[in-house]
């Protein structure tokens, strides 16, 4: 086995707005490079690959990497999220109020943009107007046609998390009425007597 060859990598921060080339020997000799690379603090950094988030936390496993792997580094606290396309959305705040609705539904879509994974976060009334949205009817606010088969799954997606939100909340309801009826019922009962025959 060949120990400490230079190989290329390919870099990125969390948000995959920074991304460098970077050759390296070692994951000791890539964490050095990284802060004059990235501009992140020296300290507390992890690697992950860029593709699924598996960290790379050893010489050996470090060493079995391909030239050009993409690699994720994280600082501190940050975590590891798959790259989703981000849907551009342009609004001002005077737009967001004349809009309306519409103007919910942007300001959704952008918050959304950075973690798709946050719309199972949202409440009912947001989730309803995602799944009520008619993508077509922003085509003023969101043009390229890849923005619209997001806004399609974003759509698909709050109409399936409202429904199991909703089928979650029948099921609490359903138990909740179970209980109080054997409460109910072990009140009607009277308990058998103590008397011995």
């Amino acid at each position: 086995m060949e120990d400490n060859i230079n190989k290329p990598y390919k870099i990125c921060d969390m948000n995959r707005e920074k991304k460098k080339g970077i050759v390296a020997s070692s994951l000791e000799d890539l964490i050095g490079k990284v802060p004059e690379k990235l501009g992140l603090p020296p300290e507390n950094l992890t690697v992950v690959l860029e593709c699924d988030g598996t960290e790379v936390d050893d010489e050996e496993y470090f060493s079995t990497l391909d030239p050009d792997t993409a690699l994720m580094i994280l600082h501190g606290n940050e975590k590891w999220s798959p790259n989703m396309p981000k849907c551009q959305v342009s609004l001002d705040q005077t737009d967001e109020v004349s809009l309306g609705e519409k103007g919910q539904v942007a300001s959704l879509v952008g918050r959304l943009q950075h973690n798709l994974c946050h719309i199972s976060l949202l409440g009912g009334q947001d989730l309803e107007l995602l799944s009520d949205m008619d993508p077509d009817s922003l085509a003023d606010i969101v043009t390229d046609r890849d923005n619209r088969i997001i806004l399609e799954h974003i759509k698909e997606a709050s109409g399936r998390i409202l429904l199991e939100k909703r089928q979650a909340q029948d099921a609490m309801e359903l138990l909740k009425l179970y209980h109080q009826s054997v409460a109910n019922g072990a009140e009607d009962v009277s308990p058998p007597s103590q008397e011995t025959v």
